[in-house]
């Protein structure tokens, strides 16, 4: 990991934290897992708010003004609210994504849930993902949320990650230890 990242990572971690223990000591935890759901998906889906946060061009004022009327439309928490207008302040908006990963596990861990990142070759249905996360629960000890992503290169099967361990049963794969296995045969 890079120095920039690893600082931006332990800024993120500090803030998050934070934000985290007043939600938690005000029993507004559902309200912070809005929040984050709501940042995450105007992260990946507006170029705009990137660059508002990521670029030196905005004031310091430019950016708190926007992050105010952002967080109103958006109907964030007082507290995430308040703390993005902070952040703004301060000039440290750019760790923003790193914030929300941070508060998505700590959301996680107090509810006893694990992530499990899949990657499918197509979508798979509802009924599907409640089947995958229940036998994952059954292995894991722990509620599980699927974190879902198509790629169809994959051919078929999934690529489960939880944590540190990896599942692979893609055919792309198997197709790939099979190539592998008769090189080393011939």
């Amino acid at each position: 990991m890079s120095e920039t990242a690893s600082i931006s990572t332990g800024i993120a971690a500090r803030y998050a934290t934070a934000i985290f223990e007043l939600a938690r000591d005000g029993k507004s935890i559902a309200s912070i897992e809005s929040d984050v759901d709501a940042l995450e998906g105007v992260l990946a889906d507006s170029a705009d708010f990137r660059d508002l946060i990521n670029s030196p061009v905005y004031t310091r004022d430019a950016q708190s003004g926007a992050i105010r009327a952002i967080a109103k439309k958006m109907d964030l928490s007082a507290n995430t609210a308040n703390l993005l207008g902070l952040m703004a302040a301060k000039r440290r908006l750019f760790v923003l994504p790193q914030l929300v990963a941070r508060l998505r596990t700590l959301v996680a861990e107090e509810k006893g849930e694990i992530t499990a990142d899949v990657t499918a070759a197509k979508e798979l249905t509802k009924a599907q993902q409640d089947k995958l996360a229940k036998t994952l629960k059954a292995s894991m000890g722990k509620d599980v949320k699927i974190k879902l992503s198509v790629d169809e290169s994959l051919i078929g099967g999934l690529v489960v990650k939880v944590g540190s361990k990896m599942i692979d049963t893609s055919v792309s794969s198997k197709l790939k230890n099979l190539q592998n296995a008769m090189k080393e045969a011939g």
